[in-house]
């Protein structure tokens, strides 16, 4: 008989021994343990199945952030937010970045001295803050109206709002009056919030950036309209909450005299992504009231278990404080100079990429990157493919670029849509081009049932 070589531990490859060998328990925690080097190759190895988050133009998330952030934040993994009274520096870190933030936002009553004078809290992303927001509108609503019980709430909104408003009006019996886009519109219009508007309307929905589009709503101009509608005979004072988590980072530095914040007195509570055009990694959010009045006492709660007496209005407790000192280290490395130089050359890529697509002989342009960096565009008349073609196509290439449907009202306009984010350089862009022709040159190729004009040769 011949004896089984057994390599020693020192020199034995790494697949060799239990990770090549036997499989690791993927619905059950496994009887024995790993030994953390084998632990980590089997979760590294499974994890490059996942697509490059860097060339994922789907989302709207930050996906690089300086090493030194990425330092400091892996330093801070273990620290929990909601414990202040444990961890006062981390908790301070989170009330400058909220004060940074109203004050971005032109709040009112903000004092140098009094970092508490900013009405706000960070989140679990923009999520959370629209929960919040929403809350506190309804519970104005009900402070405005003492015989609120037995009818029931409404909030006016567009149809193309983010699904976690139509989650919001679910979990909290809210009644969401959705406003229809058009085929050639995609946000809302005055006109139509004025048209759905009453006694019962908790608040008004608009969004500075799109997340189909990338567009602003006219938020100057439903202020106004809703103004002249409390001036009026109904006397219906409707209060806006903007949902800002696409723009909010990105209007005050790259077209500060637009006007759609505190600046507008009807604007009373503002939600933000950090995680989004924030540049820091998820999850980070941010909501802020235009003053203490405008968020209820009634919803603040306070716990004295933890150590000290600690007001609370979040829907979670314990997170991670990270996210928030990545959001500080931001603030201070970048200052509104660096976030303004950062905003510029992300739209000029994303309004070079819009000019490549409008030139073309393919594509209709919906958003040139202008507004915000994100670049939203369709195929023109009917070339024998759809958008999901397209995206699909381009995934061969590595890249994952969004196609859907256009919500209520453009139901038959299909989009294909690129976030141009922090880590997505020209040169990236430009091998997007390259590879959005030659996809096209391929499919172009194709008769309409997927064949080939002519017999291809095979090939691997």
């Amino acid at each position: 008989m011949s004896r089984r070589h057994k390599p020693a531990p020192h020199i034995a490859p790494a697949y060799t021994g239990r990770l090549a060998m036997a499989p690791v328990p993927s619905l059950r925690m496994p009887e024995e343990c790993l030994d953390p080097q084998s632990a980590y190759r089997f979760i590294h190895d499974e994890l490059m199945l996942d697509g490059s988050s860097r060339l994922n133009l789907a989302t709207f998330v930050t996906t690089w952030m300086d090493p030194e952030a990425e330092k400091l934040m892996a330093e801070t993994f273990d620290k929990n937010m909601i414990d202040k009274d444990e961890y006062p520096a981390t908790a301070a870190i989170e009330q400058r970045c909220v004060c940074m933030v109203a004050d971005l936002f032109h709040a009112e009553d903000l004092r140098d001295d009094e970092p508490a004078s900013a009405v706000g809290v960070s989140t679990i992303g923009s999520s959370e803050a629209v929960m919040l927001a929403g809350l506190a509108l309804k519970w104005r609503w009900r402070q405005r109206n003492e015989n609120w019980k037995g009818r029931t709430p409404n909030l006016v909104m567009g149809a193309n709002v983010q699904v976690v408003w139509e989650k919001f009006c679910r979990y909290f019996d809210i009644e969401p009056r959705y406003l229809p886009m058009a085929e050639d519109r995609y946000v809302i219009t005055a006109e139509q919030v004025l048209e759905h508007v009453d006694e019962d309307t908790i608040g008004v929905v608009a969004i500075l950036g799109t997340t189909y589009t990338g567009e602003l709503e006219p938020i100057g101009e439903i202020c106004a309209a809703l103004d002249e509608l409390a001036a009026g005979s109904r006397k219906l004072d409707i209060p806006v909450h903007v949902d800002a988590a696409s723009g909010g980072f990105v209007v005050p530095f790259l077209h500060p005299d637009l006007v759609w914040d505190f600046r507008l007195p009807r604007v009373v509570s503002i939600n933000v992504s950090g995680h989004k055009y924030g540049l820091t990694y998820p999850g980070i959010g941010f909501v802020v009231w235009r003053s203490a009045e405008h968020l209820p006492e009634e919803l603040v709660f306070r716990v004295n278990y933890l150590g000290g007496d600690m007001p609370t209005f979040t829907l979670n407790f314990s997170r991670p404080g990270n996210q928030v000192v990545g959001q500080y280290y931001n603030f201070l490395r970048l200052g509104r100079a660096g976030y303004t130089q950062v905003m510029q050359c992300l739209s000029q890529t994303a309004r070079w990429l819009g000019d490549q697509l409008r030139d073309s002989e393919h594509f209709e342009l919906i958003t040139d990157g202008s507004a915000i960096p994100v670049v939203s565009f369709r195929l023109k008349g009917d070339p024998g493919y759809t958008e999901f073609d397209v995206s699909q196509a381009l995934r061969g290439y590595g890249w994952q670029v969004p196609a859907y449907t256009m919500p209520e009202g453009a139901e038959n306009v299909s989009v294909l849509r690129v976030v141009v984010r922090e880590g997505f350089s020209t040169d990236l862009a430009r091998a997007l081009r390259d590879d959005i022709v030659t996809v096209l040159g391929h499919l172009d190729a194709l008769k309409p049932d997927g064949r080939f004009d002519e017999i291809q040769p095979f090939a691997h």
